[in-house]
């Protein structure tokens, strides 16, 4: 028999939209993803890294860009039960911070629709604190009857303007390149509202990424790209020539303009190119607004690689 949480009220889950004063979605201090990318400049081995991309097979899923629609983000308050967690093999020291996680009642991890996870997959649990300041994001969650198990734990102080080393250099988060993951991702709401203000998290198979990590990033995973392919962090813009006209829908064309502004940086491993908020907690829906196809017409040659600087080895030895 699951495991049940006391009868306390889900707040609103979070849609991810909008800014606070000169931060960005769920921070208060401007961030990485804040920047206009408009007018930045282009990385001298652009070309180079765009050939590499598609010599190991372009996108995921067939070469296609797709977008995953099962990610959720829930708000928490002071009457939020948190639970301490088990760690698992996939807790990592000192990456991961073990302390206790907010539970918010009828929330589910990525993929899911309860705190178990029965997919193998991410399983995701992203729970935004506005009072406290916090947002926690947990990769590998698994909840059963009285049992809660976990990968890593990465806690953000949302009104902390952190530097070029975010939450410590070779470090990793609840995503592989050691950014946080939800004010990367975009909602309905957005959509709806026209504009998405902030740069995309992407992600793409192992085997087309690079074993090396650039800022943004503070971390890479053992992958097995070949040496021209995107490393992790790259920052791809969707080319300002790029006609967004020829998109199949509006809410398309919603992002593909936020892609040419802000841009979009690797994040992690998998094969949906984009990751949008499911709607089940917000008032748009994205039926009829976008759907996981309609950005099919951008090929990995239609991106750009914004200037990077250094490139980092992988290395895995995490300096908090």
């Amino acid at each position: 028999m699951r495991w049940l949480l006391s009868s306390v009220l889900l707040v609103a889950a979070c849609n991810g939209g909008g800014t606070d004063g000169e931060g960005g979605p769920f921070f208060t201090e401007s961030m990485f993803f804040n920047q206009d990318a408009s007018d930045a400049k282009i990385a001298s081995n652009s070309a180079s890294v765009i050939a590499g991309l598609r010599g190991a097979g372009g996108w995921g899923r067939g070469d296609r860009f797709h977008i995953d629609f099962s990610l959720d983000i829930f708000t928490a308050d002071g009457s939020t039960p948190r639970r301490t967690f088990e760690p698992t093999a996939e807790f990592y020291t000192p990456d991961c911070d073990h302390v206790p996680m907010p539970v918010p009642a009828n929330g589910r991890l990525e993929g899911e629709t309860g705190y178990e996870c029965k997919g193998d997959g991410d399983c995701h649990l992203l729970v935004h604190d506005e009072a406290e300041g916090k947002l926690y994001e947990m990769w590998r969650a698994n909840m059963i009857d009285a049992s809660f198990q976990a990968g890593c734990l990465a806690v953000w102080d949302t009104s902390n303007a952190y530097g070029a080393t975010l939450r410590g250099e070779q470090c990793s988060s609840a995503d592989g390149a050691g950014f946080p993951i939800a004010p990367l991702v975009f909602s309905a709401d957005e959509v709806a509202s026209g504009s998405i203000d902030h740069a995309i998290r992407f992600v793409l198979p192992n085997d087309r990424v690079r074993r090396a990590y650039v800022r943004p990033a503070t971390h890479a995973t053992d992958t097995t790209g070949p040496t021209n392919a995107p490393p992790y962090g790259v920052h791809l813009r969707l080319k300002p020539g790029f006609n967004v006209e020829t998109l199949p829908t509006e809410g398309a064309r919603v992002v593909a303009r936020a892609l040419q502004k802000y841009g979009m940086y690797h994040a992690d491993g998998g094969e949906y190119a984009l990751t949008a908020v499911s709607d089940r907690e917000s008032t748009a829906k994205w039926a009829g607004l976008l759907g996981e196809r309609d950005l099919e017409g951008l090929s990995v040659e239609d991106f750009e690689v914004i200037d990077h600087g250094d490139v980092f080895t992988a290395a895995f030895r995490c300096m908090r």
